[in-house]
C-alpha cells in the first residue's frame, strides 16, 4: 500500500506512532488526532514483512527515515500478552521488549496492548464501505457491547463495552471447549484428538485449524490428501472442485456461526458482532450461503435476542492500528504526543 501523506509531516503537531505487529506483517502509521474530526487522521502507513527486518526497532526506523519523522511515542498492538516485561507469543519472529524498543528509538514510551483489544477500539471508527453485513435485523441496531472475533494463526475474541472513552475486555474466549453437534461434527471431533481430551475453538477456527479439518476430513473419506496449505484447500472449496475440501469450509462455517452465537449470547452483543481476520475477508460470499447464519441464530428460546444482533465480516487492514490509536489517547488524553 502506498504510503499516506498530505503535507509535510514534520509540520503536523501531537502526531505519534501506532502500530499492529503479528507474525506476518507489521502495519505502522502516523496518526494524530484533530479536534474538529471525530475519527483519527493517519499522516502515513505502510505494511513491512517482519521477516526481512532484524527486530520491530529496524522496522519503525525504516518507516520514521522514510518519512524524516522523530515522533515521541509509540502505541504497539501485538499479538500475545505483555508477562514480565516482554510480549509473549510463539508467532512473533523476534523478541518484543517495551522497554528495550524504547531505550533503542530513544522514545519517551512504548505502550503495549494486545492486538485484539486494538481492533475492538478500532470498531468504533469503522464505516459502511469497510465492513460486509452478513445479518441485518429488521430494526435499528441499538448500542451496546460489541464483540470482535478474528480467526487467523490462533483464535482471537475482544468486547467494546458502550462508555465515553471505549473500555475493551481482552478475552481468552478462542480456548473454550469446543461443542460439536450429534453426527457429522462428532465424527469429525473424534479425528482431531482422543477421547476425553479439552479440544478449543481454536484448534478449528483458525487458519491452521482449517487443515486440521480438511485432513479429519479426509481419513473419515478415506482419501489421501490433496492439500497442505489453508489457502489451497479454501480456494478449492470455493470453486467447489473437491469435495473434502468443501466439506471442511462448511464445517468450519456452521461451527463459526454457533460460535458467534454463543458469544453473542454471552456478552449481550446488542452493539453487534465483528468477524475479522485476514483470510476471511475473501470468504465473506462463500460464509453468506454457507449455514453460519442459520447456525448463529439456532440457540433455542434465545433467537428471538440474536435475530437483533448484526453481524459484519470486517477486512482489518487499517483497523489495528488506528484502535491503537485511540486507545493511547483515551490513556493519555492531556499529552502533546508531539514530534
Amino acid at each position: 500500500m502506498p504510503p499516506v501523506a498530505a503535507k509535510p509531516l514534520g509540520d503536523e503537531p501531537h502526531a505519534f506512532l501506532a502500530a499492529d505487529v503479528g507474525g506476518t506483517h507489521a502495519r505502522i502509521g502516523l496518526v494524530a488526532f484533530r479536534p474538529d474530526r471525530k475519527t483519527p487522521s493517519m499522516l502515513a502507513y505502510r505494511v513491512y514483512k517482519c521477516a526481512e527486518f532484524s527486530g520491530l526497532d529496524a522496522i519503525v526506523r525504516a518507516f520514521c527515515d522514510a518519512f524524516a519523522i522523530r515522533p515521541r511515542h509509540l502505541g504497539l498492538a501485538c499479538a500475545g500478552f505483555l508477562h514480565a516485561g516482554s510480549v509473549v507469543n510463539n508467532n512473533l519472529l523476534w523478541p518484543v521488549v517495551p522497554a528495550a524498543l524504547q531505550a533503542a528509538l530513544a522514545f519517551d514510551a512504548v505502550d503495549v496492548l494486545n492486538d485484539f483489544e486494538a481492533l475492538a477500539y478500532g470498531t468504533a471508527y469503522l464505516d459502511a464501505d469497510s465492513i460486509t453485513t452478513l445479518h441485518r435485523p429488521a430494526q435499528d441496531q441499538v448500542s451496546g457491547p460489541v464483540v470482535v472475533v478474528g480467526p487467523g494463526t490462533g483464535l482471537g475474541v475482544a468486547v467494546r463495552l458502550p462508555a465515553a472513552p471505549s473500555r475493551v475486555l481482552a478475552t481468552e474466549a478462542g480456548h473454550m471447549q469446543l461443542a460439536a453437534r450429534v453426527g457429522r461434527e462428532q465424527q469429525v471431533m473424534s479425528q482431531l484428538v482422543s477421547a476425553d481430551t479439552h479440544v478449543p475453538y481454536d484448534y478449528v477456527l483458525s487458519g491452521p485449524g482449517v487443515l486440521r479439518l480438511y485432513r479429519a476430513v479426509c481419513r473419515l473419506e478415506h482419501v489421501a490428501p490433496l492439500w497442505s496449505e489453508p489457502a489451497a484447500i479454501t480456494a478449492a472449496a470455493c470453486t467447489g472442485s473437491n469435495a473434502q475440501a468443501l466439506e471442511t469450509l462448511q464445517l468450519f462455517c456452521g461451527w463459526l456461526g454457533s460460535y458467534v452465537g454463543d458469544l453473542a449470547m454471552l456478552y449481550g452483543a446488542t452493539g453487534g458482532v465483528y468477524v475479522a481476520g485476514g483470510f476471511l475477508s475473501h470468504l465473506t460470499d462463500f460464509i453468506a450461503k454457507s449455514s453460519f447464519i442459520e447456525r448463529f441464530l439456532d440457540k433455542g428460546v434465545v433467537r428471538p435476542f440474536l435475530q437483533t444482533v448484526p453481524v459484519h465480516v470486517v477486512d482489518h487492514g487499517q483497523l489495528a492500528v488506528v484502535g491503537a490509536a485511540s486507545w493511547l489517547m483515551n490513556r493519555y488524553p492531556q499529552s502533546a504526543h508531539s514530534h
